[in-house]
């Protein structure tokens, strides 16, 4: 079957070569390997014969038919490439793989849907089986992604997801595939930002600012574009950017026009001002009266975003640690006007903060408390604690709260060593009122939490 899809394939393009004009001359041989390529499809869910592609230069072949007028060959190559049929055989798959980035697969990709008119229905299918393809090898080889960015595939999704046209799956996909490729990834991330991607993601996302996603799938790709930014915004490059952009102002508006952007914005503040590099954007943010948005959200989780499919811990975990990145990074009259607010209005941003610390310490105790007592059941049966089972004690405490907890700690810690009286009384007032200690405080900061996340050592409570 292979080989006799190679001899057809090069009839086929030895004819076309010869009578470029003439199509009649070439109509028979091109229905001869719509055949094969028809049969070739049951090789598709065989990836133990896969070696036999490479071995017979199928696969050469098969990247040579990639401008084909016929897009069908997309198809069959988005089958080949299934990532559930891949993990049927590693080898197999693994083998095909190689071959395929060994004949520059994603680059010739990239090139075919450049010239594929998506106004065409069966060139549209063929772009978005294109894109399952590059989506089914990096599920396969994350560590593909570089290289497939760097083969013109960033420049080519940033060029489809700006382009004018209205929504449709294949930009879906798109804003699906920019999202991977940028996950834990600084070389993709870094490229973005060279290609002025950081404007073009804040341009896409500006219309919902006053606009909610029209469907379901407008809406998740709304979501896509905003973990494309946040990932971005892991590298300290596109702080600088997003800062250039005016990101800090859409995403103040996003927070005050309270449309379905509202939670993703939230999230993207955070990303964008935590840690030291976070600095020059926690700036702006005052600059801009952000803390005229943040605390309103601080006070009150909203109950639209509730309905969102947001939880409170979420909210609250972004709104925690966005004050917190404010204190850790402000300096002078920014850092004043942060600390004023929580003297406004009697304190009552101070009442909050402990309502919300002991409402996060009662949840964590309770996880600890189940947390002791399987521990305990496990000793008695003989079981070893080892670190993957501590590991999933610490994480089962940080669902239930801890690293809220340590946020709401950290802002304790640094109001009331701040020099403002009133603050460091309400909290200790506040404290003592509730059974709460100082003692517990510093054992919550001691633990792991913020401490790295927010680069700098913690200080502790004073008596």
């Amino acid at each position: 079957m292979i080989l006799t899809f190679e001899k057809r394939s090069y009839k086929n393009q030895e004819l076309r070569i010869k009578f470029p004009d003439t199509p009649g001359r070439f109509m028979e041989t091109e229905l001869d390997l719509n055949d094969i390529i028809q049969e070739m499809h049951v090789i598709a869910t065989m990836p133990d014969l896969y070696h036999l592609l490479v071995e017979l230069n199928a696969v050469h072949s098969l990247l040579g038919l990639l401008s084909h007028e016929n897009t069908d060959i997309l198809s069959f190559k988005d089958e080949l490439t299934d990532i559930d049929t891949l993990q049927e055989s590693e080898e197999g798959a693994e083998v095909l793989i190689d071959s395929l980035l060994e004949g520059q697969v994603v680059a010739l990709l990239v090139q075919n849907m450049e010239r594929l008119d998506e106004q065409v229905k069966e060139e549209a299918d063929g772009v978005y089986n294109t894109l399952a393809i590059i989506e089914n090898m990096a599920e396969f080889r994350p560590g593909l992604c570089t290289e497939a960015a760097q083969q013109g595939l960033m420049q080519w999704l940033l060029k489809r997801i700006k382009a004018k046209i209205p929504f449709d799956a294949n930009k879906l996909y798109c804003s699906e595939i920019l999202a991977i490729l940028l996950q834990n990834n600084d070389s993709t991330r870094e490229l973005l930002g060279e290609l002025d991607g950081i404007d073009v993601l804040l341009q896409q996302l500006s219309v919902f600012k006053r606009h909610n996603p029209a469907t379901a799938e407008e809406q998740e790709m709304m979501e896509n574009l905003f973990d494309a930014l946040c990932s971005c915004l892991m590298l300290a490059a596109n702080r600088d950017r997003f800062l250039r952009g005016e990101g800090l102002q859409l995403m103040n508006l996003m927070l005050r026009e309270k449309k379905m952007s509202r939670t993703s914005a939230l999230k993207v503040l955070d990303h964008g001002m935590i840690g030291p590099e976070g600095s020059d954007d926690c700036h702006k943010f005052v600059d801009i009266l952000g803390l005229r948005t943040i605390f309103p959200l601080f006070m009150k989780t909203p109950k639209k975003m509730r309905k969102a499919g947001t939880v409170d811990k979420e909210h609250e975990e972004h709104v925690c640690s966005i004050i917190a990145s404010c204190l850790r990074n402000l300096k002078a009259q920014q850092r004043t006007r942060l600390l004023s607010k929580f003297t406004e209005n009697d304190c009552e941003k101070v009442d909050r903060l402990m309502e919300l610390h002991f409402k996060y310490l009662e949840a964590v105790q309770l996880a600890d408390k189940r947390i002791e007592g399987e521990k305990h059941d496990m000793v008695k049966r003989g079981e070893i604690l080892d670190d993957v089972m501590e590991d999933e004690f610490y994480l089962r405490r940080l669902d239930a709260g801890l690293f809220v907890l340590q946020l709401l700690c950290y802002i304790m810690v640094e109001i009331s060593n701040s020099g403002i009286s009133q603050l460091q009384q309400r909290v200790h007032q506040i404290l003592n009122l509730r059974g709460g200690s100082v003692k517990v405080v510093r054992h919550i900061m001691r633990g792991e939490g913020p401490r790295h996340t927010l680069g700098k050592v913690l200080p502790d409570l004073p008596h």
